[in-house]
């Protein structure tokens, strides 16, 4: 995820009380993970970071476009990203220990010998976060010009194919335990 001193504070000459940033990934940020269901992703990062003494008060607002592919048709869709996230830094002595024992996804601790504060991986996970999980054509666009009409009509041939046949067939087998119960 390159560039990593791009999206770190150093937060030693912070003083305490809220400061926001803004930063701005794309494909760039993404290019070193294969795995994502996204491309030509043109996200904004705003982050609001509550300085106290011993801890940090995050909130994440993710918004912009990315490319998915459609979970019906299998075409390219431009969706919106919108979210938000909170995370609670603490500084403590003890951080990998106290990683490994937090149940909450939501706060992460750093070593109080911490001079600044890596962004990278949260940044990845909530831009990732904010793709929503079902990725299909709108009602106006279903269909329409944007859809694959070939997928679309296979998958209606396959329905009507099979339709028919698995209501018989989907019970079949399991009366044999139904006979076999004494």
């Amino acid at each position: 995820m390159g560039k990593r001193k791009a999206f770190e504070i150093a937060f030693v000459g912070l003083k305490p009380g809220i400061h926001e940033f803004t930063y701005e990934v794309n494909d760039e940020f993404f290019g070193e993970i294969d795995n994502r269901d996204f491309a030509n992703c043109n996200a904004t990062v705003k982050l609001q970071l509550d300085k106290k003494n011993s801890f940090f008060l995050l909130k994440f607002e993710i918004g912009g476009k990315a490319d998915v592919v459609c979970d019906k048709c299998g075409n390219t869709l431009t969706k919106d990203l919108w979210d938000e996230f909170n995370m609670l830094v603490k500084m403590v002595d003890n951080p990998e220990e106290m990683n490994d024992q937090e149940d909450d996804p939501d706060v992460f601790y750093i070593s109080r010998t911490e001079s600044h504060l890596q962004l990278n991986d949260w940044i990845f996970e909530f831009v990732t976060l904010s793709i929503p999980n079902q990725k299909k054509c709108s009602e106006e666009e279903f269909g329409g010009e944007k859809c694959n009409l070939e997928v679309l009509k296979k998958l209606k041939e396959m329905e009507v194919k099979y339709s028919g046949q698995n209501a018989d067939n989907i019970w079949k087998d399991l009366d044999q335990f139904k006979e076999n119960k004494n």
